[in-house]
């Protein structure tokens, strides 16, 4: 079970939002470098990065913090990115700038056609986000929710290559309330490629739960709020996450 710390970056900084709401913002860090080094020594084993701006923006916006990033964790570990990515020779500049998978949310939805074309030309380094409330997919920040069901969507876009999928439930998002773990074992089950769960992430439970249902297609979650407030230790979760999976 791969836990992976999220920096969310809004404005240079690291935040957390509630729900996705960019007026409910705390800041947790001005330093996003020193932030990534400090789940890597953690034993992080990969990252999650966010341009919140640029989710809202429909570009990149938070570059210079990325590269940070990306100088400060080298070849160490993996680091995936999602927020703004809307066409190809974005998903190609961030690639040669290191980032190992991208994630595309919003545009997969809206342009179904461009994510076929990002797996055909970087097959391997995409990934899909898929965000929902009460099943159904939500775009532009959360902010407007379609009709489309999450394992219809996932399920095409399996068929067009992604290599995973990051599935938000975001009614629980930022909100400590405890990963959807019925919702992400109900799309895991429908695909053959890894989910990572995410999304209200509270304490050592979860995360003893989800091992519990990693067979089922279940890869990773997500940490975001819980590890920044200390409601969850990351190196400790990490740790019973290991010994659960060598226990199995």
């Amino acid at each position: 079970m791969l836990l992976i710390p999220a920096i969310d970056l809004k404005d240079g900084k690291c935040v957390r939002l509630q729900q996705g709401d960019m007026n409910a913002s705390t800041t947790f860090g001005d330093d996003p470098a020193a932030m990534a080094r400090r789940w890597l020594d953690a034993g992080a084993r990969r990252l999650h990065l966010v341009d919140l701006n640029g989710a809202f923006a429909g570009r990149p916006i938070n570059e210079a913090a990325v590269k940070a990033i990306l100088r400060e964790v080298g070849d160490e570990i993996p680091v995936q990115l999602g927020g703004g990515i809307r066409d190809l020779d974005t998903i190609e500049r961030l690639l040669d700038d290191g980032i190992s998978y991208v994630i595309i949310g919003t545009a997969a939805v809206k342009s179904p056609g461009f994510l076929k074309d990002a797996c055909t030309a970087f097959g391997g380094h995409i990934i899909v986000g898929l965000d929902a409330k009460d099943g159904k997919v939500a775009t532009d920040g959360w902010s407007k929710l379609t009709g489309h069901e999450v394992v219809d969507l996932a399920k095409k876009f399996e068929d067009y290559g992604v290599e995973g999928v990051v599935y938000t439930d975001i009614g629980r998002d930022g909100m400590l309330t405890g990963i959807n773990i019925e919702a992400t074992v109900k799309l895991a089950q429908a695909l053959s490629i890894p989910v990572i769960a995410s999304g209200g992430l509270s304490d050592l439970a979860d995360i003893e739960r989800l091992c519990g249902v990693e067979p089922e297609g279940v890869e990773g979650v997500i940490c975001g709020r819980s590890i920044y407030t200390g409601a969850l230790d990351f190196a400790a979760a990490q740790a019973r996450a290991d010994e659960l999976n060598g226990a199995a």
